[in-house]
């Protein structure tokens, strides 16, 4: 899908999130809520260190906190930005929250690829779309995009890279 003019800046943002969980200890990944009109609604970071939850990612603390806040017909209109490729768990998330599109940075793929078989980060290879495709509605996906960005904030963060 084509992206919107705001979509690379608001993915900046995650990406800056996803530095700013690193900097505390946490997972880099960083997610945020942005309205029908582009304004952001709601960020988060990763807390798998921090809250010593191993669901805690970012994008899923971030599908908590709207699905509390905004009904599905709102979230429907909303874009969820992501440092990288929502996992299952977290594609699942967006899908039951209700969130129309997702735009992300790295693949999961390459997310993968690059960390390899970290025991902090067992990643998939199961793209967000295959998820999104086996449920009932649609959820718009752009990316991957600003991948050497995306990428640069694991760099020395997991075993393998």
């Amino acid at each position: 899908m084509p992206h919107r003019p705001e979509d690379e800046a608001l993915l900046r943002r995650s990406i800056d999130l996803a530095r700013a969980a690193r900097a505390r200890g946490d997972h880099p990944f960083g997610a945020l809520l942005a309205g029908p009109d582009g304004a952001v609604l709601l960020e988060a970071m990763n807390t798998c260190g921090s809250e010593g939850d191993r669901t805690g990612h970012a994008e899923r603390n971030l599908m908590t906190a709207a699905s509390k806040l905004y009904d599905a017909d709102f979230l429907s209109r909303c874009t969820m930005y992501t440092s990288a490729e929502p996992c299952a768990m977290c594609a699942g998330s967006v899908y039951w929250a209700g969130v129309g599109r997702v735009v992300h940075g790295m693949s999961e793929r390459a997310l993968k690829a690059m960390i390899g078989p970290d025991p902090e980060n067992l990643t998939m290879d199961l793209p967000c779309v295959a998820v999104f495709a086996a449920g009932q509605r649609p959820v718009e996906v752009v990316g991957p995009l600003l991948t050497g960005e995306s990428a640069e904030v694991h760099v020395g963060f997991w075993g393998g890279t």
